[in-house]
């Protein structure tokens, strides 16, 4: 297998645990250091754990939209993808349509994530 291959089958994994909301399942795919990027800056790992732990956050469906672009630097990944999910925050629906970048390390022999990066995809 690829390495481009075993990434995305961690990221793909990845979205299957937030799928399910599993907390601690979601929390062992990213580095200690793993933060979110978007509109408002960035958000800590510890944040998000916390917020799908107590159900303010859920997703209820993750899905990739057309190929991802899988670009091997030694032992960092970058996979972008257009990725499509809905979900709920503080009880209320959602749906996003965004552009996602996410760079991935070897650390003791596993991938982790250490940064997520989304953008909305524009109509």
């Amino acid at each position: 297998m690829s390495i481009e291959s075993e990434v995305l089958a961690v990221s793909a994994a990845w979205d299957a645990a937030l799928v399910r909301n599993g907390a601690q399942a979601v929390a062992a795919f990213m580095a200690d250091g793993w933060a979110y990027v978007g509109p408002t800056g960035a958000t800590p790992k510890d944040d998000i754990v916390g917020w799908i732990a107590s159900g303010q956050l859920a997703h209820h469906t993750m899905e990739i939209v057309g190929d991802a672009r899988v670009a091997a630097y030694g032992e960092s990944v970058i996979v972008t993808a257009r990725k499509q999910s809905s979900g709920s925050w503080n009880g209320v629906s959602f749906t996003a349509d965004e552009w996602i970048s996410e760079m991935y390390v070897r650390s003791d022999g596993r991938w982790l994530c250490v940064l997520s990066h989304k953008c909305p995809v524009e109509p």
